[in-house]
């Protein structure tokens, strides 16, 4: 037998320093054949399943029904933020206005299906995240995780084809470019998800992050090139944006004007319990998730380490859920992704009877709220449809209408076009922000809307006047320029539809625009609102100046 002499056994060779050269990402093995072409289609049924109930009702929520009817003003040639406006950004209008363009504007059924595109696509995006950083099981894991808990709130919040549905693919794509190192693409995916609601950008914090960590071991000139990229992916859309709509009308409504909507004062135990109603409902859909989540934070030392980003993009999505105060079930989807990457990591070294408990765990959650969806009544969708029939049957085709409330739906249930760029009362009142009474009023509306909303009402008035306020604090009595243009120029029917007041001119005073008997004419969708629909002109005084 030989042996080594004693002194070779140590003997260790100086180190030479050699060039920089970037650290090659750490990559699973690659997949077997297939692995994408077996996964999709579970994925794709579990989402469809999962999104049954959107298609139950004709739609689920307000913002739905405020967006079908911007959609129709704009496709009739209005104007975002002049003849119509909200506090959002114009991508989801576009959205739901392209959709009406290609299928039709009297049912949802299009824009449903894009939600159902767009939770597909970011539970793809969850498991190719997944996979690239933890291996294929992660992959599968992720991807089935998502469809399961993304319905975990009340069915309203989850199944509506409204902003936050929308802003997920965008967010998901924003980590996985940035784990890539594809900057200018990661800049345009939170430019994405910003200009479909400002809380999208909650997103650029995880990706700031991982710049960050790639700047520890990169040098400085290819760090600049990648904050540059970042920069221009972010920054160039949003100016198009601005630039395609009005500069000053998109600053306004979506950056500057909502300062009495994002504050707590005067609502504060209305607000905590639909923040700890919504936060356990959440819980309910997670209980699969969290414990391996809180095991893995307990026994791992914080929240440090490879999957840091992660947590921070979980810290930002909670920031996005507290902005403004309001603490609505469907802001608390922007915390279902990192979530679930977070269980994901987090079961990684588990047994795999941990796994399929948190699996089962998850669908039993699951079939509980699929099954709210499917059977929970509508009242409130069954008053707007009474609302929508009264004024179809009190009103021409070509008439413009007011509805005094904050169901912006029975524009779009009547056919009929509306008589301010104001769609509900919240706008008008401060009402829209979930407040219970105190910071409701006028003294609490966007600056220079209650000016612009006389001269709309003075110039044009609309042939029917519904007051839906049904006692609640932005009803007319209490707002003494809305109670003075009724006393004025209009009186009430008699009777009421489910507790809402319907006005119609007083004698000697008529209404604007060519009248026809309301049994005349086919609903006119679109047709109907270019009729009613002024050239667009973005008037100085809606944003006070």
């Amino acid at each position: 037998m030989v042996v080594e002499p004693p002194a070779l056994r140590y003997v260790t060779l100086p180190r030479r320093s050699a060039p920089y050269t970037a650290p090659a990402p750490v990559r699973p093995a690659r997949p077997t054949a297939g692995y994408w072409r077996r996964l999709l289609p579970v994925l794709a049924l579990l989402t469809v399943v999962t999104r049954l109930p959107s298609f139950r009702p004709p739609l689920w929520s307000p913002d739905e029904g405020y967006l079908a009817v911007q959609a129709r003003i704009l496709a009739a040639g209005g104007a975002l933020y002049d003849t119509v406006v909200d506090r959002k950004p114009p991508l989801l209008p576009w959205l739901y206005e392209s959709a009406f363009a290609l299928f039709g504007d009297e049912s949802l059924y299009a824009v449903k299906a894009l939600a159902v595109l767009a939770q597909l696509t970011t539970a793809a995006l969850l498991a190719a995240v997944a996979r690239e950083r933890w291996g294929d099981r992660a992959g599968r894991t992720a991807g089935v995780l998502y469809p399961l808990v993304s319905i975990g709130l009340n069915p309203e919040d989850t199944q509506s084809a409204t902003f936050e549905v929308f802003i997920l693919p965008f967010t998901v794509a924003a980590v996985w470019c940035a784990g890539r190192g594809r900057w200018g693409a990661a800049g345009f995916a939170v430019a994405g998800a910003l200009l479909t609601k400002q809380t999208g950008g909650a997103v650029l914090a995880p990706v700031l992050w991982l710049l960050w960590n790639t700047a520890r071991t990169a040098p400085a000139p290819l760090i600049r090139v990648a904050l540059g990229r970042l920069s221009a992916g972010l920054v160039l859309p949003v100016l198009a944006v601005a630039l395609l709509t009005s500069p000053s009308g998109f600053l306004f409504w979506a950056v500057t004007g909502s300062g009495a909507y994002a504050t707590l004062t005067g609502s504060e135990l209305h607000v905590l319990l639909r923040a700890l109603a919504n936060t356990a409902l959440l819980c309910l859909a997670c209980a699969g998730l969290l414990p391996p989540v809180l095991r893995a934070l307990r026994t791992r030392g914080g929240t440090g380490g490879p999957g840091a980003d992660l947590w921070v993009w979980l810290a930002s999505s909670s920031g996005a859920v507290l902005l403004g105060f309001h603490f609505f079930g469907h802001y608390f989807l922007q915390l279902l992704p990192p979530l679930v990457l977070l269980a994901t990591a987090a079961l990684r070294p588990l047994p795999r009877d941990r796994l399929a408990s948190a699996l089962l765990t998850s669908a039993c959650a699951c079939a509980l709220f699929l099954t709210w969806g499917l059977l929970a009544p509508r009242p409130e969708l069954a008053h707007a449809q009474r609302l929508a029939d009264a004024v179809r049957a009190r009103t021409a085709p070509t008439d413009r209408v007011l509805v005094w409330g904050i169901h912006p739906e029975v524009y779009w249930l009547a056919d009929r076009a509306p008589a301010s760029r104001y769609l509900t009362a919240g706008l008008l009142t401060n009402y829209s922000g979930g407040r219970d009474g105190p910071r409701v009023g006028e003294k609490y509306a966007m600056a220079g809307t209650w000016p612009v909303l006389v001269d709309e009402l003075s110039a044009r008035p609309p042939a029917l006047v519904v007051d839906d306020s049904r006692g609640k604090p932005f009803a007319p009595d209490r707002l003494p320029t809305l109670r003075g243009l009724l006393a004025r120029h209009y009186e009430p029917l008699p009777g009421t539809v489910d507790g809402a007041v319907l006005y119609v001119p007083s004698p000697g005073e008529q209404p604007d625009g060519p009248s026809e008997s309301p049994s005349g004419g086919a609903p006119g969708g679109a047709s109907v609102l270019r009729s009613a629909v002024r050239p667009p002109a973005w008037s100085g005084a809606a944003t006070g100046g």
